[in-house]
């Protein structure tokens, strides 16, 4: 749809844990520019990051250092295909990703160069993983929570251990971070208080929390030599759930993240009151769709994540 009529869109990348064996093939196959995006990525990291993607094993691709670039190529090359296409998505109102998606919203609004990217991306899986390596640690996702009350049983629990909210995907569902002793406390405080559910998360250790300092450090410095551009279009931050413009403020807010809250619902009440009514989700699975009809289910979420999805894009673009 196009003119007057046409619904304010929105572009949305997904993060770790998206992923899934097989993801991307069908657009490898079928088209020569996910082909080259593919290739490229495979020539920048020196190993067939194509091949765990399209084939596994399950295992290697769950691997943090292997699934951040592979999400992220992933997008990548659903988005060559897309602008080869000329399906309009470069007219989205504004962008955002979900923790290392955010890293791909930065490249198609053009703050990254896609070399720039896919190397930051695989440092940061790799600094990460290593974070993780270094002590024991974990994620569970905890379904019937606020925000306000996860905060409040991390500090009740904090004496067991270090545990913290990591992310805040909805009004009613949050992700928590920390040591195992942590961890066990604040989901017993948090049933206590009411919560559904705390489903334990199958990831190497606690992102979005202090225990991924080391990779914190690890990311200034590779950041540091890296160009970043003002972006085409609005970029939601997943530290504050604000647009962020300037390079620098970009880099400071990229390493922020690794400790930070995601922030994700807030990030996506901020896009809709800019007016965005119909969100495309690009990449591996459709996670964010999930996310948003627990947000705002009266915006409407678009899934690219196969092949065959293209029609339904071309059908809403024309």
């Amino acid at each position: 749809m196009v003119g007057a009529d046409a619904p304010k869109i929105g572009a949305l990348f997904p993060g770790q844990g998206a992923q899934y064996v097989g993801m991307g093939k069908d657009w490898y196959e079928a088209f020569p520019a996910a082909r080259g995006v593919y290739d490229k990525a495979d020539a920048l990291l020196g190993f067939p990051l194509s091949r765990a993607c399209f084939e596994g094993p399950e295992g290697e691709l769950n691997s943090t250092r292997v699934s951040q670039p592979a999400l992220l190529v992933t997008s990548a090359a659903i988005l060559a295909v897309l602008d080869e296409k000329n399906i309009p998505l470069r007219g989205a109102a504004l962008t955002a990703g979900l923790s290392l998606g955010e890293y791909t919203a930065l490249y198609f609004a053009g703050a990254l160069s896609f070399q720039d990217a896919v190397l930051l991306v695989a440092k940061r899986g790799q600094y990460m993983q290593e974070a993780c390596e270094a002590a024991p640690s974990g994620m569970v996702s905890v379904l019937g929570l606020s925000a306000a009350d996860g905060e409040a049983v991390c500090r009740q629990a904090s004496s067991e251990g270090t545990v913290v909210v990591s992310n805040v995907n909805s009004k009613d569902q949050i992700v928590l971070a920390g040591t195992p002793k942590g961890l066990a406390k604040a989901v017993e405080l948090a049933k206590a208080r009411g919560a559904r559910r705390a489903i334990p998360l199958k990831v190497a250790g606690a992102y979005h929390s202090p225990l991924m300092s080391p990779a914190d450090e690890k990311l200034f410095e590779a950041l540091s030599g890296v160009t970043v551009n003002v972006p085409r279009i609005p970029v939601i931050s997943n530290v504050t759930a604000d647009y962020v413009r300037a390079p620098v403020e970009i880099k400071e807010l990229l390493v922020r993240q690794v400790l930070a809250t995601v922030r994700w619902a807030p990030s996506m009440e901020k896009a809709v009151q800019a007016g965005v009514t119909r969100f495309y989700e690009i990449g591996a699975g459709s996670v964010l769709a999930g996310l948003m009809r627990k947000i705002n289910d009266d915006v409407e979420v678009v899934t690219i994540d196969k092949a065959v999805d293209l029609e339904r894009l071309e059908h809403a673009a024309a």
